[in-house]
């Protein structure tokens, strides 16, 4: 018997409308994960 070990493949990166990063991820026997991470709204630059 096998066994399977999920490899995420980025399948695309996008933001969304609050300015949160979206992962997308997949695996090639079909499984889908999203991930959001949340920016920060600091601005370096401006302190």
């Amino acid at each position: 018997m096998s066994q399977h070990v999920h490899v995420r493949l980025r399948a695309g990166l996008a933001v969304s409308e609050d300015g949160e990063l979206v992962e997308h991820s997949r695996c090639r026997c079909g499984e889908t994960w999203v991930r959001t991470y949340r920016v920060d709204d600091t601005d370096p630059e401006r302190e």
